[in-house]
């Protein structure tokens, strides 16, 4: 029998998750206050920045000197373009390895995670004379190739974990019934693992919209995402903390509301196939 929670113990709990969630939540805070400031109050006391006026130049400033909605469009067209170019790789891949009997399948699932573990700077050189030579250097081609290519392992691992949860006599009623091999899968097994693709899809997003190694190394300005937009209020002047948190807040405030209104979808997502 499960114990019975007290209300001191629910109490508690609820205090410590809610610090926690506070201690994490904090550098973002900080980060949307010190926007709102000048530069001079920006590298004053804490609580002299709290107390100080708050004003909208830093924002004027970025607005000003950065094209933003460039920035911001290259960095939808990068995360959504190879999430979804990974979608579809990984899709009948991880369908094979589900459904498809196989002694070595963990094997093949280890190493594609394997490669994840090679710091990308190991790769660096060889891509960028690749992409110098065929012409994406600076595309937004070229950077949903190799965004696409360095997410796909963890996208094939998530979507074979969920598809091991349906139950194969689904599919194999499915094939009973005639169904070809890409009906099986458009229409019996994505349906089916909706919840378990939509949050896989959410985290790639996420992984593309922050990936700044890539992004820093393989563009200049053309197809420059916001990553890239962060990086260039860094100077050798010195940091300039209020336009660095304006560009900052800029850059995370749209995949911030994504993941507010889609935190839904994204635990129950993340808690497929956890309770039997």
């Amino acid at each position: 029998m499960s114990r019975a929670v007290t209300p001191r113990r629910k109490a508690i709990t609820t205090v410590l998750a809610w610090i926690v969630g506070f201690l994490i939540f904090f550098p973002i805070l900080w980060t949307i206050v010190l926007s709102f400031k000048s530069e001079g109050d920006a590298i004053s006391a804490p609580l002299n920045v709290l107390t100080s006026t708050w004003t909208m130049e830093s924002y004027e400033a970025v607005q000003e000197r950065s094209n933003y909605f460039l920035h911001f469009w290259n960095s939808v067209v990068i995360s959504f373009g190879s999430t979804i170019a990974a979608l579809v790789i990984a899709i009948p891949a991880a369908w094979a390895m589900a459904f498809v009997p196989g002694k070595r399948t963990k094997d093949v699932l280890m190493w594609m995670l394997s490669t994840k573990m090679m710091p990308a700077v190991g790769v660096l050189v060889p891509i960028y004379l690749l992409f110098r030579d065929m012409g994406l250097l600076d595309t937004r081609t070229g950077l949903v190739i190799v965004l696409t290519l360095m997410n796909l392992p963890i996208v094939v691992w998530m979507l074979y974990t969920y598809f091991k949860e349906i139950p194969s006599e689904i599919l194999e009623a499915a094939r009973m019934d005639g169904a070809t091999l890409r009906s099986e899968i458009l229409y019996v097994l994505t349906p089916m693992a909706v919840p378990g693709i939509a949050s896989t899809l959410l985290l790639n997003v996420i992984l593309a919209w922050n990936e700044a190694f890539w992004t820093l190394n393989l563009t200049a300005a053309k197809a420059a995402p916001l990553t890239a937009f962060i990086a260039s209020y860094s100077s050798p002047e010195g940091l300039f903390y209020a336009k660095l948190s304006a560009a900052s807040t800029l850059a995370i405030a749209p995949i911030l509301i994504l993941g507010w209104f889609s935190q839904k979808q994204l635990v129950r997502g993340l808690t497929f196939g956890a309770v039997k």
